[in-house]
């Protein structure tokens, strides 16, 4: 590819501007808005996983985008009226077309890795854990808008019309949005009884990703393979439509992306837990004494270790030989809907957990913590509310600390106050009993919310666990 001219074709053609359209569009959604991608531990700026994957779920977006734009490009010849022109120019067409995917390649990769690096920046700030394994979720980003690109030039040379870059565009969005709201999800029913949606195979052929529900959760090489196949079958596509001259070389100039769809879920896993994949690295426990936190998390160890250790002491001098002997944080991912399990020996916490990310100070997550020990919720993973769980939790921690105090939570004022006017009652009730009548119910509370099969706030107030 001669420089010269690749300088020439930035200058003069669509590509900066596509470049400099999907950056800011995507800096925009980030900044502008403020959605779960700043939230907690899956934040885009915590971990370099979460990054890469929230920086994929913007394609959701800016992958029609770079469709439509690429057909916009293809269709300058037509608009200049210089196609037969071109044609007898004794330049092979597969110059021509390698200089106009090169010069947009180039513009929107330099966006897309602008991008990256804004959210390194943070990423640095914030873990002292650092690793490669996000690179290849972020190149696969890359890759995507450019065969995007690509394929939307190859329609607009080949469909010269005004209409075909909102057409393609529309098109585009339409397919994202059904790979993640109906033809990429298969319903599901837990053991529970709870109805769910899981990502299917075909789901994949999205360049974009669902939303991150776990820092510790990774793409896995299956998907990586599968997506390269079906991506670069989308560029070859693009490619040979730009270079084909007849209806008979377009129709053919489909081959490459039919086939690597075909190849693509023949690669791809077809059951969800094969998709997204725990990084065992990442998983990898750091410890001070018995307190334990992930890899990703070790930076927080220095100020979890302390209340982690006085917690223990303290559910040890009330719960004596069936205290747990280690404080951990969780490193089980569960599917949505799924019951969470539990140890009898371990308090097994996550940073993202209300009560222990609204823990401010060393008393306060140690309070947290020993309700974790106690009472760790029962809630079924991606779901949310307020009930007995959390008025049990709030008499177990009074009871072995000798106080009712509210726990640590974001929760309104309103509902804090229904968790005292519950809890309280049930704690004087209590403390009110024989020690061994108090043992007896706390004991009984603890197996009923740790096996989740009854209601721990019932067993407190005497009656059956249902």
């Amino acid at each position: 590819m001669n420089l010269r001219v690749l300088r020439t074709e930035l200058r003069r053609s669509v590509a900066p501007w596509a470049g400099a359209l999907v950056l800011t569009i995507a800096l925009a959604f980030l900044y502008v808005l403020d959605g779960m991608w700043w939230r907690g531990t899956t934040a885009w700026t915590a971990q370099w996983t979460p990054l890469a994957l929230w920086t994929r779920s913007l394609l959701f977006y800016l992958w029609p985008l770079a469709v439509g734009l690429g057909a916009l490009q293809g269709l300058r010849d037509h608009r200049s009226k210089m196609t037969e022109l071109l044609t007898t120019t004794s330049r092979p067409a597969w110059h021509r077309a390698a200089t106009l995917v090169g010069a947009t390649a180039i513009t929107l990769v330099s966006a897309f890795a602008v991008l990256i690096l804004v959210g390194a920046v943070h990423v640095l700030a914030n873990t002292g854990y650092t690793h490669v394994g996000w690179l290849p979720i972020s190149l696969m980003g890359a890759l995507a808008l450019v065969a995007g690109a690509a394929l939307g030039m190859g329609a607009g040379r080949a469909l010269p019309s005004a209409l075909t870059p909102p057409a393609l565009a529309m098109g585009a969005f339409v397919f994202t949005a059904l790979m993640h709201m109906s033809l990429g999800r298969t319903e599901t029913t837990t053991a529970e009884g709870l109805t769910s949606s899981e990502p299917n195979r075909i789901s994949l052929l999205s360049p974009a990703v669902g939303e991150v529900r776990d820092a510790l959760l990774t793409l896995s090489a299956a998907v990586h393979a599968g997506q390269t196949i079906w991506l670069l079958g989308m560029a070859a596509t693009g490619f040979a439509l730009l270079v084909a001259a007849t209806p008979r070389t377009r129709l053919l100039a489909l081959t490459p992306v039919l086939a690597g769809a075909l190849l693509a879920l023949l690669v791809l896993p077809s059951d969800p837990r094969r998709m997204y994949v725990v990084d065992e690295a990442a998983a990898e426990p750091v410890c001070d004494g018995p307190v334990c936190v992930t890899r990703t998390q070790q930076a927080r160890l220095a100020e979890l270790a302390g209340p982690g250790k006085e917690a223990l002491r303290l559910l040890r001098g009330s719960l004596g030989g069936q205290a747990p002997v280690s404080v951990r944080e969780n490193s089980a991912v569960l599917p949505d809907g799924a019951t969470p399990r539990w140890s009898r020996k371990s308090v097994l916490f996550d940073f993202d957990d209300d009560v222990i990310a609204a823990a401010k100070g060393r008393e306060q997550l140690t309070r947290a913590l020993i309700a974790k020990g106690m009472v760790p919720g029962c809630t079924p993973v991606g779901w949310s509310g307020l009930g007995n769980d959390e008025f049990a939790q709030a008499v177990a921690v009074g009871w072995v600390l000798g106080d009712l105090e509210p726990l640590p939570g974001s929760w309104p004022a309103r509902l804090l106050r229904e968790v005292d006017v519950q809890a309280r009652p049930v704690w004087k009730k209590l403390k009110a009993l024989p020690r061994a009548e108090q043992l007896s119910r706390i004991h009984a509370m603890r197996a009923a919310a740790l096996s989740c099969e009854g209601d721990p706030f019932e067993t407190l107030k005497g009656g059956k666990s249902r």
